[in-house]
């Protein structure tokens, strides 16, 4: 009977973005994409976000107008922001290799909050100006210490229903 007509081909093609759109974003190297900005996802891309351009924003107007005054505090800000940048990333694009990104940054982000957050309380002199994570974020009403945490468990629970737990075979 000879290849469908291109109307059919173009129709087919047309339910299958569809049908993708609506299942999210795929993870590379195909299989099912887990969906991750649905729910609490959602909420956490949009924090993420707004810690994102927060960071940068303070981090590349410290750098360039005041580096010379707490280097230190400036590029762990800029840490700070390219961090939010990347799980905001991770979150958005989905799959199961994204959350799993995601899930290690967040860990390492939680591990660079207590550290930062310990070292300016242990040693102030360190810090002459904050940053993101100065005393465990509160200069940003503790989301900085709060925000992995939450990334942490949503990520976790947004696992893929046929991924194996990590240890378990």
């Amino acid at each position: 009977m000879g290849e469908p007509t291109t109307g059919a081909r173009t129709g087919r093609r047309t339910a299958e973005r569809k049908q993708d759109r609506a299942n999210g974003p795929a993870p590379a190297g195909g299989g099912s994409g887990t969906r991750l900005v649905s729910g609490p996802g959602l909420l956490l891309v949009w924090l993420y976000g707004v810690m994102s351009v927060g960071a940068v924003s303070r981090s590349v107007y410290q750098i360039a107008t005041e580096f010379g005054h707490a280097p230190l505090a400036y590029t762990l800000s800029a840490l700070a922001a390219l961090v939010y940048a990347f799980i905001t990333y991770t979150l958005v694009r989905g799959g199961e290799t994204a959350r799993k990104a995601a899930l290690v940054c967040c860990a390492a982000e939680l591990a660079g909050v207590l550290t930062v957050g310990t070292w300016t309380l242990a040693e102030p002199s360190a810090f002459p100006d904050a940053t993101v994570w100065s005393d465990y974020g509160m200069g940003y009403l503790f989301i900085p210490v709060l925000l992995p945490v939450t990334g942490i468990l949503w990520l976790r629970k947004a696992r893929r229903p046929d991924a194996p737990e990590p240890g378990r075979a």
